[in-house]
């Protein structure tokens, strides 16, 4: 793949940050349409580590109840045979397929309507409001692509694209939700 010349300046990091990126998004597409067939959906796919590669692989059941051990290793099976057929990382790596977990990491724009009254943490890519992080309680979606959070000191409204990374905050109204069946 050739990288613009302004992503390529901004150094190492920022180029391996940026192919991680890219081949997650790339080993998505190619797995969803068959975990979606198996009654899964797609949360992330991210290439972690420089020398010691993982592809972590978060799914979770399209009927939203709780993951299993089975449900993890079935998905796993598929995930790894496409992954076989299509190739798409050069190098070796070590394949993790799992739940995004009880503190998941917010990663869609729905994600934030389905996760509103809950606790988030939020890092962004640029200030909003003088903030790069964010703590606060999910109202929801506003607009057509911006994210309203409570925080303790005030409200906030962030675009959508200015995060970086999110997920929700281990609370215990979040693990009494968890347990109701609720989430």
């Amino acid at each position: 793949m050739v990288l613009p010349e302004a992503l390529a300046s901004n150094g190492p990091n920022f180029v391996g940050m940026f192919m991680s990126d890219v081949l997650g998004e790339k080993v998505a597409k190619i797995i969803s349409p068959s975990v979606n067939a198996m009654g899964y959906d797609v949360v992330r796919a991210a290439l972690i580590g420089d020398r010691d590669l993982t592809l972590q692989v978060m799914v979770e059941r399209l009927d939203r109840e709780e993951m299993t051990v089975e449900d993890c290793a079935s998905a796993s099976r598929a995930v790894a045979a496409l992954l076989d057929v299509e190739d798409p990382i050069r190098d070796a790596y070590t394949l993790e397929v799992s739940s995004p977990g009880i503190d998941r990491p917010l990663v869609r724009l729905d994600d934030y309507e389905r996760f509103s009254g809950f606790e988030a943490r939020i890092e962004l890519h640029n200030a909003v409001d003088g903030r790069k992080r964010v703590r606060g309680t999910i109202r929801g979606v506003e607009g057509e692509e911006s994210i309203a959070i409570d925080t303790k000191e005030d409200g906030i409204s962030i675009p959508y694209s200015e995060i970086k990374a999110a997920k929700l905050v281990l609370t215990d109204d979040l693990i009494q939700a968890s347990l109701a069946g609720r989430l």
